[in-house]
């Protein structure tokens, strides 16, 4: 074996394994299925498969106020399970991604009906 054979240990650490990507993703999907884990944010995502809503007409929705809505909102945005919009002084939230979207729907299959 040559000289140049042989990596050097960062040069082999510096890759990410297939371990490493597979439990990246497991975190990944850990972190979603915990923010998924409370009843109220659940109910919140189903009604968003329905439709982009208010944070008023959601809260109304799934029967909540605004204020303990929005905390909940505020986490799934910062998972990136959310998005907004804001019109005027009305903030409007959808689901933010196909993924997130195809995960829900599953659900929303399953106990939303």
């Amino acid at each position: 074996m040559a000289i140049t054979d042989i990596e050097a240990p960062e040069t082999r650490r510096s890759q990410p394994s297939d371990l490493d990507i597979l439990e990246g993703k497991a975190d990944q999907a850990a972190r979603l299925l915990a923010a998924l884990g409370h009843t109220k944010r659940l109910l919140a995502l189903c009604r968003l498969m329905e439709a982009e809503m208010s944070v008023g007409a959601l809260a109304e929705a799934v029967g909540l106020g605004q204020s303990a809505l929005s905390q909940h909102l505020a986490r799934l945005r910062d998972l990136g399970i959310v998005a907004t919009r804001r019109e005027s002084q009305t903030i409007y939230y959808r689901l933010a991604s196909d993924e997130v979207r195809r995960l829900i729907a599953v659900l929303y299959d399953i106990y939303c009906r």
